[in-house]
């Protein structure tokens, strides 16, 4: 079983966001990080570049894969992890801790409405 905390909302694809203060934090899950096995890379954006939700924003590459990232919301990019640079195991390690990818200044709140509940997600999951 994956660890999927209640405390955000899903996309599909594996994607994560949650509301911090006036920002959203993105990252992948746990079931993400174990599908691609061991993170050897990541490729993000810049802060103040613009996300739009279901868009693709970034890439992770696994010792198994190449995978891309998609933006569960719209927004512009206020922080960007950069430890995932020169650690990009922290995503396997901690995908919902230090392995967080993106701060985001979301555009549309209710674009958080439109993501899978945890419970949809885990069903999605098993």
């Amino acid at each position: 079983m994956f660890e999927i905390p209640d405390d955000r909302k899903y996309l599909e694809s594996h994607e994560w966001a949650t509301t911090e203060g006036d920002a959203a934090r993105i990252g992948i899950s746990d079931f993400a990080q174990d599908e691609l096995g061991d993170v050897v890379f990541v490729e993000l954006p810049a802060e103040g570049d613009e996300l739009a939700a279901g868009e693709e924003f970034g890439v992770v590459e696994s010792i198994k894969a190449v995978s891309d990232l998609y933006a569960p919301i719209s927004g512009t990019v206020t922080a960007v992890n950069e430890e995932l640079f020169d650690a990009p195991e922290l995503l396997n390690d901690d995908p919902y801790g230090d392995g967080w990818m993106l701060e985001v200044e979301p555009a549309d709140e209710s674009e958080f409405d439109d993501l899978l509940s945890p419970e949809e997600y885990r069903e999605q999951t098993e």
